[in-house]
């Protein structure tokens, strides 16, 4: 399975849920068949929107180049590299980007080879064919290949620094588990687990989802706005950032691009959320916790 840039169309659209699916074959889920692309452009919508953000050629130009960099390292690797530089280059408002029409033609049309590439399992089931779930290219955005990275990369950056992406992205579980709560909306939740990763507090997947769980039931009766409180990113520079678009470089391939400039979360308020998270953390039942030594993050996304 392969997508020539030449094939295909230079901007993106909107393909609903029905044609997607429709065209969600048994061979295109083992990466034996190409999803039919002439079929798939008819059924999908415009994007009445301007700009060249709407461009495929440098989203397909960043999924050759996050395969062709990974190969050897090892495919989860590649969502720590693509988060960031997939919401650098398709900068959308998250009304957009709430739209999965958009993220199935991304999958569909533009990107099946490396949906196939990054997540098809290594054995089948009963000694079929493996093959990658349907809901990764048609799916939840905590699960589609490619939702998921972009809305990783815009709930844990910290303002214009991609650096906490790249943390939260090296951890499956927090793709798998954390990315799905609401309580990842609050921006000094989301930074002060990314911190609690970076100091080593927390740091296997069992970890995480100790954490995660424990946060987000105590989410319910702490009140995390008023433990921390958060003005919410600037909008007006969000907006600035996406229509910049246009004259926006492409995102270099050896260094973090910046993000939005539409403010950083308080200092105070993450601090908060990090003393009473390790407070949790401290008190969450971990499975495997008592055996010696730590284990490997979980690599198997």
């Amino acid at each position: 399975m392969s997508r020539d840039l030449h094939d295909l169309p230079e901007r993106l659209g909107l393909l609903r849920d029905a044609a997607a699916t429709k065209n969600l074959t048994r061979g295109v889920l083992t990466g034996q068949e190409d999803p039919p692309l002439v079929a798939l452009i008819r059924a999908a919508e415009e994007i009445s929107a301007n700009g060249s953000r709407w461009n495929v050629r440098p989203l397909r130009e960043l999924f050759d180049d996050a395969r062709r960099l990974h190969e050897e390292t090892g495919r989860t690797h590649a969502d720590s590299w693509l988060a960031p530089r997939l919401h650098s280059t398709l900068r959308m408002t998250r009304s957009e980007a709430a739209d999965p029409a958009v993220w199935n033609f991304l999958a569909l049309v533009v990107g099946p080879d490396y949906v196939v590439w990054r997540h098809l399992p290594t054995k089948g089931r009963d000694g079929g064919h493996p093959a990658v779930t349907a809901d990764r290219f048609c799916g939840p955005h905590y699960k589609h290949a490619f939702a998921r990275l972009w809305w990783a990369a815009e709930l844990f950056r910290d303002g214009d620094d991609y650096r906490p992406v790249v943390t939260a992205c090296r951890n499956q579980d927090i793709l798998n588990t954390v990315l799905r709560l609401d309580i990842i909306d609050h921006r000094p939740t989301a930074r002060a687990i990314t911190r609690l990763l970076e100091d080593g507090t927390v740091r296997t997947g069992r970890e995480v989802n100790a954490l995660a769980t424990a946060v987000n039931t105590a989410g319910g009766t702490l009140m995390y706005d008023v433990l921390a409180p958060d003005d919410g990113p600037d909008a007006d520079a969000f907006r600035y950032w996406v229509n910049e678009g246009d004259m926006a470089p492409p995102a270099h391939r050896d260094s973090l691009p910046n993000g939005p400039d539409d403010g950083a979360v308080s200092r105070g308020s993450v601090d908060s959320m990090v003393r009473q998270f390790e407070k949790l953390f401290a008190e969450a039942p971990v499975r495997g916790k008592e055996q010696q030594g730590r284990e490997e993050v979980s690599d198997n996304g």
